[in-house]
């Protein structure tokens, strides 16, 4: 289903080239303050514009349609719209029925029997990310004193973003990056053993991200090569602060009070401007494809406000649950 959380409830709504897209979000106490304008900074930071990004510039200006009166929230459900105002769906019709390689467009065709609205990805598009940006915006607010900030570290396996971005748009192709994520101020006890722990719910909604391919915390995979000596974390107060992070600030599934730190890994675009062979799902023969539309060189370069939005849904569900956040808020 198209929603995440159990008290702090986001849901994903609009196709691509619809009319809108947004956020349905559900459990969000009531008293939070609450205006467009407060979603404007991350919003901005999504939004495309800078070199490698699409050329798709949409205003992404949000409209509270519901959960919102006089500048508070009233502990109804909080409906967030964007409206779809650049749109271009002609650019898809000539590859309707022959699928792109990387996307989602032979899956959505069999899996809704070609019902789907393919048309920029229809509802597996990046786009629909905007919503949950927005969610984020919110869950930020509710999880104070606690910061989420995460940045893109490298680009197309370089740590010289812009100059991997330049070379894959000069070669009408794409890479994917790097982001990595910090959480400070995370209280010790979020989270729960095995199925609910709070990596495996982090590890959940960034993957619901599309493009993510790959998430690691604190030391990740390099602890496959390590040894225990070396990463376990010595403890060095009562407090469960620890000299070092390999955990990245989860043991047992549970939040230890250190900096909660991961890494997540963005594919490159699919969408690219070479030519790329298909088949024509009418025919079954063999087909080739350029991809027209508009698109991202590296789509990583917007990802990181939208992996900030998914870790503070998370500790926002985890801090309602454990009770660090009242069911009235009177002053944040």
């Amino acid at each position: 289903m198209n929603s995440f959380g159990r008290l702090f409830r986001v849901g994903l709504f609009g196709e691509s080239h619809g009319p809108a897209v947004g956020v349905l979000i559900e459990g969000c106490p009531a008293g939070v303050p609450l205006a467009e304008a407060d979603l404007e900074a991350d919003l901005g930071r999504r939004r495309a514009g800078a070199r490698g990004t699409t050329p798709r510039a949409e205003a992404d200006r949000p409209a509270i349609m519901s959960g919102v009166f006089q500048g508070r929230t009233t502990g109804a459900p909080v409906l967030i719209r964007f409206e779809n105002a650049a749109q271009d769906p002609a650019a898809y019709d000539a590859i309707r029925h022959t699928p792109r390689p990387g996307h989602a467009d032979f899956t959505g065709w069999k899996k809704y029997g070609g019902f789907n609205d393919h048309r920029g990805g229809g509802h597996f598009s990046g786009r629909l990310t905007v919503g949950l940006v927005a969610a984020g915006a919110l869950a930020k607010k509710l999880i104070r004193p606690v910061e989420v900030e995460a940045r893109l570290v490298e680009a197309g396996g370089s740590p010289d973003i812009a100059a991997a971005v330049e070379a894959a748009a000069s070669d009408k192709d794409s890479v994917g990056g790097i982001v990595a994520c910090e959480a400070r101020n995370v209280p010790a006890g979020l989270g729960e053993p095995f199925f609910d722990s709070a990596e495996s719910l982090l590890s959940h909604i960034l993957f619901a991200i599309p493009a993510v391919r790959g998430v690691e915390f604190g030391s990740g995979f390099a602890a496959a090569r390590m040894k225990g000596s070396a990463h376990n974390d010595p403890i060095a107060g009562a407090d469960g602060r620890t000299e070092t992070n390999h955990a990245g600030g989860i043991n047992g599934g549970i939040t230890n009070g250190n900096p909660l730190v991961f890494r997540a890994a963005v594919k490159p675009t699919a969408s690219i401007g070479r030519s790329q062979r298909t088949v024509d799902l009418r025919t079954g023969k063999a087909a080739k494809i350029t991809v027209a539309g508009r698109h991202d060189t590296c789509i990583a370069l917007r990802v990181p406000v939208v992996v900030e939005a998914a870790a503070a849904v998370v500790l926002a569900d985890l801090m309602l649950l454990e009770q660090l956040i009242p069911r009235v808020v009177r002053e944040k």
